[in-house]
């Protein structure tokens, strides 16, 4: 369950709130001779300014595939090479864009949310199967039954307030 938090937050980290920064291209992968290769191993990311990526290729060859796999990312960006360096604008988000990406986090943490009840009832499955076996009793079916509910009670309130952090982000100004 702790996983599923962690991937959660990775995951919301990457949805952009309209300030440069090299995570935004974490998740980018571009095939590279034959090979899927994440972006930043094959080229440096830095910020150039607060609505300006910058990317260094190692291997010029590479660049129109490093821009294509930028667009094709879903992220909404539109990357522009200069032949030395490939620049990703930032465009400001509008209101209906901020809307759009708080749609996005709230569906992430639906399928974090979802993710966690599903680990619930496989455990739940195994303690059933245990009691069936009667290596446990009815009493310690209950109390586990109870016990990891209230586990996944907490994770979820741990992705709930992930949630509303990262809106508040979206909707600031």
């Amino acid at each position: 369950m702790n996983k599923c938090i962690s991937a959660f937050r990775n995951t919301i980290s990457k949805v952009r709130t309209g300030r440069a920064a090299p995570g935004l291209l974490s998740g980018i992968t571009v095939k590279y001779y034959g090979t899927i290769i994440p972006l930043n191993k094959i080229a440096s990311i830095t910020v150039e300014d607060a609505h300006t990526l910058k990317i260094n290729v190692f291997d010029r060859s590479i660049g129109p595939a490093i821009e294509k796999a930028i667009v094709s990312s879903n992220l909404g960006l539109n990357p522009t090479s200069d032949g030395n360096y490939i620049r990703v604008p930032l465009p400001t988000l509008t209101e209906e864009r901020r809307k759009e990406l708080i749609k996005v986090v709230r569906n992430e943490a639906e399928m974090s949310r979802v993710a966690i009840r599903n680990i619930r009832r496989e455990t739940n499955d195994k303690i059933k199967i245990l009691l069936k076996s009667k290596e446990i009793s009815e009493d310690d079916e209950h109390r586990l039954q109870e016990e990891i509910q209230n586990i996944t009670n907490t994770h979820i309130q741990y992705v709930d307030i992930a949630l509303v952090e990262k809106e508040k982000e979206l909707m600031e100004v």
